[in-house]
């Protein structure tokens, strides 16, 4: 049997939790910087902007330096409270192993459904070919960010440092808004 205060926190939760299904998520900004320009170049890294409600991401890394078989990603979410401060997550796996089992890591497999149903990482190591990330939309990112793990509103940075071979190669930070 509920008593008076346990009922009391669940309404709360759930209006907490409806607050967010009525969100919207929208891309703001993105930055790639390749660290070492003999390993990697950014063919491109852009934001598009189609109409007012409809935009998406893309970007392509060309490895000059091919096969990559090790590969770690440091993946950290920042929310922007006078500065971007961190939130929620600061993690480093390593992206072969998580490839040939996605259960190993939930926030490595989050994050990872954030953008691999438009990319070319289907497989594991070694790399031997160019990565791409074409066209990721809003409307997908606002389904992760509502409705599989919902985020309170706000402006959000995802700051990514990708290393290969052992050495930080390039820095992927996309911003975006939940209101």
């Amino acid at each position: 049997m509920l008593n008076v205060s346990s009922a009391l926190f669940w309404l709360c939760l759930l209006i907490f939790i409806s607050d967010f299904s009525h969100s919207t998520f929208e891309f703001t900004n993105i930055k790639c910087n390749s660290l070492d320009t003999s390993f990697a170049t950014f063919e491109y890294c852009l934001l598009k902007s189609v109409n007012r409600t409809y935009k998406y991401g893309s970007l392509k890394v060309k490895l000059l330096k091919v096969p990559v078989d090790k590969v770690k990603l440091n993946l950290a979410l920042y929310k922007r409270l006078n500065g971007y401060k961190p939130f929620l997550y600061n993690v480093t796996f390593d992206v072969c192993k998580f490839i040939q089992n996605r259960n190993s890591n939930r926030v490595a497999a989050f994050i990872f459904n954030l953008f691999q149903p438009y990319s070319n990482i289907n497989h594991s190591c070694p790399c031997n070919h160019d990565v791409v990330v074409d066209k990721v939309p809003t409307s997908h990112m606002n389904e992760q960010l509502t409705k599989i793990l919902p985020f309170p509103p706000g402006d959000y940075g995802f700051y990514s440092i990708w290393f290969g071979n052992g050495k930080p190669r390039a820095t992927v930070n996309v911003y975006g808004t939940l209101s």
